[in-house]
């Protein structure tokens, strides 16, 4: 991997990833935020690239580490909005996004929430890197019918019972 690509990866994951912790704030909207950051930011990252031509894959193991890659890099900028936030919120102004994940955050020693980031961050590019092994292998089966599409109408023969 070039480091152009992965400069690039790390931007849209960063910006996906702060998105989504600032989602993960609102009440009731949170809970869908955190499942799209564990498992479908590596989907749109590789779509929204895929989109602007900014990425093609050749391989499945070029997918599954890009998909690990987004999935990883997506929860620690999340982690570094949403904790920090979540730690302001519950002690100067006494407000709850989700009580038990507060508590759990504004106790927390430093150590122990660098350890907790590090082990969701490796939860997240598992989940993640299979996701996009499955939007590899979706494009590719979109693309292969797109062609047997082409081709069949460039076909002169027909098939006649």
């Amino acid at each position: 991997m070039n480091k152009l690509l992965f400069q690039r990866i790390t931007f849209f994951s960063s910006i996906l990833g702060g998105l989504l912790a600032l989602i993960t704030l609102i009440p009731f909207i949170g809970q869908i935020g955190f499942f799209i950051l564990m498992c479908f930011a590596s989907v749109f990252v590789i779509l929204f690239m895929m989109k602007l031509d900014l990425i093609e894959f050749y391989e499945i193991r070029e997918s599954v580490i890009v998909g690990a890659l987004i999935g990883a890099i997506s929860y620690i900028a999340f982690s570094i909005i949403y904790i920090p936030v979540v730690i302001i919120l519950m002690r100067l102004f006494g407000i709850y996004t989700n009580y038990g994940v507060s508590l759990i955050l504004s106790s927390a020693s430093l150590w122990l929430l660098i350890i907790l980031t590090v082990f969701m961050a490796v939860l997240s590019a598992t989940l993640n890197a299979f996701f996009a092994f499955l939007t590899y292998y979706i494009t590719e089966l979109i693309k292969s019918m797109n062609h047997n599409t082409q081709n069949n109408d460039n076909d002169n023969e027909q098939f006649r019972l």
